[in-house]
């Protein structure tokens, strides 16, 4: 699934190529995404000029006077901007052309992205106004972090990846963050210190900077805006990485199911 360094890796790779340039067609191949695609979207959008891409965790908004695109990519979602007519692929959902000559196609082969549209303020939207902080500014921080997990027992692992903790602290990304900040991941959230807060918070900035500066995480099947693939999978030091030596002291990592999801550390260096 995108997580949040693959989103922002799309809002910067289409921005400069959708903005300020008028809407002149809009063709919905097929309207069955998670939630159907509003029969409207064309009429509303004909003629319009996205003024702005921004992030709000893992959706995409694409501004316009008269409201807003909320876009998913789902699990295995992507949108690409063409420059050049290229045949529709099979899941070739939606596709938006500008007067630029410049097309934005979003291709799904699972379907559980969703193109929504509103008019209402984004912070109020149903499925918006829950979301915890942005994990890069400047409310996510160590005070918020240790006050937000008194008596929480939940494993911090699973915690941190709550949505309504943090946006965006997706699978791989906790993985990553936690090993960095020495926290055992089965480690109960209320247990941590106000120097473990400070530790993740940081680690957590500085991973999840780090993969949106190269462009996001190679695996599976993302690649960015412009078409091309992630590289953050070559900097991973514990993710996917069960069985091998850890980084720090050797001993071979562990792979456990916490919350469903894999799980890698270091038995010993993590406490």
């Amino acid at each position: 699934m995108p997580e949040l360094p693959e989103v922002e890796t799309t809002r910067r790779g289409i921005e400069p190529h959708i903005t300020n340039s008028k809407i002149i067609r809009v063709d919905i191949h097929n309207p069955d995404l998670r939630w159907p695609v509003p029969t409207e979207l064309p009429d509303l959008i004909t003629n319009k000029k996205v003024l702005r891409v921004t992030r709000r965790g893992k959706y995409l908004v694409l501004h316009f006077k008269n409201g807003y695109i909320l876009w998913h990519l789902g699990m295995s979602g992507s949108l690409r901007v063409l420059e050049t007519p290229s045949d529709r692929q099979k899941h070739d959902h939606i596709e938006i052309t500008f007067a630029n000559k410049k097309r934005l196609r979003f291709n799904d082969p699972r379907r559980f992205g969703c193109v929504l549209w509103s008019d209402e303020d984004i912070e109020l939207h149903k499925l918006i106004h829950h979301l915890g902080p942005e994990p890069l500014t400047d409310e996510f921080h160590s005070d918020y972090l240790f006050q937000k997990s008194r008596k929480k027992t939940q494993k911090v692992k699973s915690w941190i990846m709550d949505s309504k903790v943090v946006v965006g602290v997706g699978n791989i990304y906790a993985n990553e963050s936690l090993f960095l900040s020495a926290i055992n991941p089965n480690k109960p959230a209320g247990k941590l210190t106000k120097a473990n807060c400070e530790l993740l918070v940081d680690n957590i900035k500085t991973v999840l900077s780090k993969a949106i500066s190269q462009g996001g995480t190679t695996l599976r099947d993302f690649v960015g805006g412009d078409g091309k693939p992630g590289y953050f999978a070559q900097e991973l030091n514990v993710y996917g990485k069960e069985g091998t030596p850890c980084p720090k002291c050797k001993k071979p990592l562990t792979l456990r199911k916490i919350a469903q999801r894999a799980t890698v550390y270091c038995t010993q260096c993590q406490k």
